[in-house]
């Protein structure tokens, strides 16, 4: 692939070559069925979500992700999203989930990604067609400051159902917190608190406010040059939740691939839709490097670690992958 700008030398921003676009391309599900399929297929789909949802089985997710382009002017790699009314917008997301409903299983659970002004269209949408559980508020860290306004720091995820009978995996979503004051019983025990070399924590129930998520930046291994591209932490932590081994994850607005691939670290079977065909490649080539490499950053021992605090750890570097050496995991 074409080198859009030169890179820093310890720039491990994920990328094509000429040679992964020639092996991947066979990998891409591009031919629409004429008819409604009756099994689902697992991979990764080029083409319109709309005009697939009208052909994939009915009930086959168990885990719907939908990451849709928020209501911004936005080019993904010459894609063109017009900014639209809100009032639009809201119509077209409703329109999304009512296409994308017979496609989950009864037991599924739908997980919708918006910024804070989208944030309204996407429970507005959600509410017509899901039950509303919650609202994930999460941190994202990243960007400039405004002049006049307040930094958009933040980013919500709506957490909805099909019905009253779902999955919700507490106990595979605990944070693991640093213990400021570590109290102790009468027999000087730890009190809900455990020591470890590395020092003493607390593994905490699931909030829905998370601090704890880096969106991907250029020393990651996880990195590419998509826009608005997940981190594979954000995703695991809804993954692991509300789904189990064996899964179907369904996301019709792919992107780099990151669900995905993460759905693939965990023992999910997945489908990803995407657009533009750039994009299925790179989801292919992270794809092919998750058969090797199934750790996620800030993911350690089975829990999901504050951000800064997962313990350094040596690993082996799968032959031939030497730039999966995660030396930024201090940014978990």
């Amino acid at each position: 692939m074409k080198e859009k700008k030169p890179r820093a030398p310890n720039n491990r921003t994920l990328r094509l070559c000429e040679r992964d676009a020639i092996r991947f391309s066979d990998h891409v599900i591009t031919l629409l069925p004429e008819r409604r399929m009756q099994s689902p297929i697992e991979g990764t789909i080029c083409g319109d979500s709309i005009a697939w949802s009208k052909v994939l089985p009915y009930e086959f997710a168990d885990l719907l992700i939908l990451d849709p382009p928020y209501n911004l002017e936005k080019t993904f790699n010459g894609h063109r999203f017009s900014k639209m009314d809100v009032d639009d917008y809201t119509e077209w997301l409703d329109m999304v989930c009512f296409t994308m409903k017979p496609l989950l299983k009864r037991t599924a659970t739908v997980y919708i990604c918006c910024d804070w002004l989208t944030s309204q269209s996407a429970y507005a949408a959600a509410r017509r067609h899901f039950r509303v559980r919650s609202r994930i508020t999460w941190e994202r860290e990243k960007g400039r400051g405004a002049s006049r306004n307040w930094k958009n720091v933040s980013e919500d995820i709506w957490f909805c159902t099909v019905s009253d009978d779902y999955v919700f995996n507490v106990d595979a979503v605990k944070l693991r917190r640093r213990v400021i004051a570590p109290y102790t019983d009468q027999e000087g025990q730890p009190r809900d608190w455990h020591k470890t070399e590395d020092g003493k924590f607390r593994d905490t129930h699931p909030s829905n406010l998370w601090t704890d998520i880096t969106v991907p930046f250029w020393s990651m291994s996880e990195n590419t040059d998509h826009p608005t591209q997940k981190s594979e932490k954000l995703f695991a932590k809804l993954i692991l939740a509300s789904s189990n081994p064996g899964d179907f994850v369904f996301d019709p607005f792919l992107g780099s691939g990151t669900s995905s691939v993460v759905a693939k670290k965990l023992g999910r079977r997945h489908l990803g839709i995407e657009i533009d065909k750039e994009y299925c490649l790179l989801a292919q080539r992270r794809l092919e490097i998750a058969e090797e490499c199934r750790e996620i950053q800030g993911y350690t021992e089975g829990v999901f670690w504050e951000r800064h605090s997962a313990p350094m750890r040596k690993k082996a570097v799968p032959s031939g992958l030497v730039h999966l050496l995660d030396i930024s995991e201090v940014s978990n």
